[in-house]
């Protein structure tokens, strides 16, 4: 469960190059684009340009590169050409990368041009809640710690956090030991050693927390068609706290 210092690294190297994916992202002017068009651009820049692969393709029988998941989408959205972000719209990317066999996981929601203020609250809500877990990572606390911190800030502000879904180890493989649930108990739960490395993942809803599952397999909604958002990092469990391996650069290190 734990991974070797030279596993680590390689882990960093491909949160890097995904983080700089982000950073393509965020350059970009997405009103008017179609969900798939950002879907192709991101796989052309992971294959072409950095030399990895979007290990999300082919993963369980997924097609594309990335999840785009818009408004009431809670995880998991197909991208399509005939889905155009408008303004007003809220998105989620989902993303993950591999390098040298090791896989990255992120994912961000973006504001699509004049949101308004109840969906800005809801996505730095859960930005902030998502960074209240990766600062309960250290040595010696327990999952348990970081899904309540989580839950804590999320109920505080009036969301409530989707259960179905949690973050996951990661390394070779994209879904490894343990599961990261975003709510919990303190001081319960498989307890943290340095050389982890895991997702932390919340998905917030506006209203309440039931979700359903399209045909298609793998669209997640919202039970009553209200706003999700969601934020994603990969983070190891270091000698003194934690490390986040797929840090953007807009954002600031934990320690």
């Amino acid at each position: 469960m734990t991974k070797r210092p030279e596993e680590i690294a390689l882990l960093a190297e491909s949160g890097r190059l995904l983080a700089q994916v982000f950073g393509h992202l965020d350059r970009l002017d997405l009103i008017g684009m179609s969900t798939m068009q950002v879907n192709d651009l991101v796989d052309s820049l992971i294959v072409d340009e950095l030399s990895a692969r979007p290990a999300s393709k082919g993963q369980y029988g997924y097609a594309y590169a990335l999840n785009a998941s818009r408004n009431d989408v809670v995880c998991h959205g197909v991208p399509s050409h005939a889905e155009i972000l408008q303004s007003g719209d809220i998105v989620n990317f989902d993303i993950t990368l591999e390098k040298n066999g090791y896989i990255a996981d992120s994912s961000k929601t973006y504001l699509i041009g004049d949101v308004a203020a109840p969906a800005r609250r809801l996505v730095q809500v859960t930005y902030e809640a998502m960074w209240k877990g990766i600062k309960a990572v250290r040595p010696g606390a327990t999952l348990g710690d970081i899904g309540h911190a989580i839950e804590r800030h999320a109920r505080r502000n009036g969301y409530s956090v989707v259960r179905e879904y949690c973050g996951h180890g990661i390394g070779r493989e994209m879904h490894e030991d343990p599961q990261v649930l975003h709510w919990g108990r303190p001081r319960t739960g498989l307890r943290l050693q340095e050389g982890m490395v895991f997702t932390i993942e919340p998905m917030l809803n506006q209203g309440r927390s039931a979700v359903w599952t399209e045909k298609d397999g793998w669209t997640v909604l919202t039970r009553d068609g209200q706003l999700s958002a969601q934020f994603e990092h990969t983070v190891a469990v270091t000698r003194n706290g934690v490390r986040v391996l797929t840090l953007r650069a807009d954002e600031t290190r934990v320690n």
